[in-house]
């Protein structure tokens, strides 16, 4: 195993600290989603821009008419987290830097929401983006990276075009969580007790490995070409080590040592994953 800088270290105890105590507590996970069922929705607030798309509040990051790609990023937070401001200054970020208009919608989250309504919500405006002459990548971090890869696959059934590339980060690849054992001490972010009930609420009425919960399990032939990064230390490293071995158009490149969605943080090694994605996207 490499050396991990400092600062990654550092981030690494203070995400152990802050570590939800739902994420391992079959009591608390309860608590947590019966207390978010009687919360009722509100519109995300941040100093970014937001327009409603398609019924969704989504924010808006760049100039689509002068530039060259279009990002369609899904935020994580395993199905109940709304989108943040790690999340908004990334896009920023992508759009600076890689000529890229980026749009973050602000999806229904479980358990008063399930992933049927965010599909035909994002299909709806997949749809809408393809009338622009631009290049289109999927982007997704954690459950919205699981959410890329699924939707990527269910695009095939409903004859649309795949975008010219996907690129995930730490992929919620096995919602059913069905390859255990865990390692849920050693992740300093997630937990396979919460992750198991939460995936339950998000699946709704469908089997957790139907391909639209779990792409792990879905048909990977034609997709785009797909670049993933996880992190060697998170929970789900090993399925996503198997998604990549059962999609030839995939690549992965592992942080040695780090943690879940470590691209996203301010840290010497997110520095080396972005330069990756730029190369990514100039192929």
């Amino acid at each position: 195993m490499s050396e991990i800088s400092f600062i990654a270290k550092m981030a690494e105890i203070i995400l152990r600290f802050t570590k939800p105590k739902y994420m391992d507590s079959q009591i608390e996970i309860e608590t947590f989603l019966a207390n978010k069922s009687k919360a009722q929705d509100k519109a995300a607030k941040s100093i970014f821009k937001s327009v409603e798309l398609n019924g969704m509040q989504t924010f808006t990051f760049g100039n689509r008419k002068n530039c060259k790609n279009i990002m369609l990023y899904i935020h994580g937070g395993a199905y109940v987290n709304e989108i943040n401001y790690q999340h908004h200054l990334y896009c920023m970020k992508l759009s600076r830097k890689l000529d890229s208009y980026v749009l973050a919608p602000v999806y229904g989250l479980a358990p008063n929401h399930n992933l049927q309504e965010t599909f035909e919500a994002v299909e709806s405006l997949y749809r809408d983006l393809l009338k622009f002459d631009k290049n289109i990548i999927l982007m997704g971090d954690s459950a919205g990276g699981g959410f890329v890869l699924s939707f990527a696959q269910y695009l095939k059934t409903v004859n649309l075009s795949q975008p010219k590339s996907i690129i995930v980060f730490s992929p919620w690849t096995d919602v059913s969580m069905g390859n255990p054992p865990y390692d849920s001490e050693n992740d300093p972010i997630l937990g396979e007790i919460g992750l198991k009930e939460i995936g339950k609420s998000w699946a709704g009425n469908l089997n957790a490995k139907d391909y639209r919960v779990s792409p792990l399990y879905g048909d990977k032939s034609d997709l785009a070409k797909t670049l993933i990064f996880a992190g060697e230390k998170e929970i789900f490293y090993k399925d996503i080590k198997k998604y990549v071995e059962d999609c030839k158009n995939a690549r992965l490149v592992t942080g040695k040592g780090l943690f879940h969605i470590y691209p996203l943080f301010p840290i010497p090694e997110a520095k080396k994953a972005f330069k990756e994605i730029e190369k990514e996207i100039m192929l």
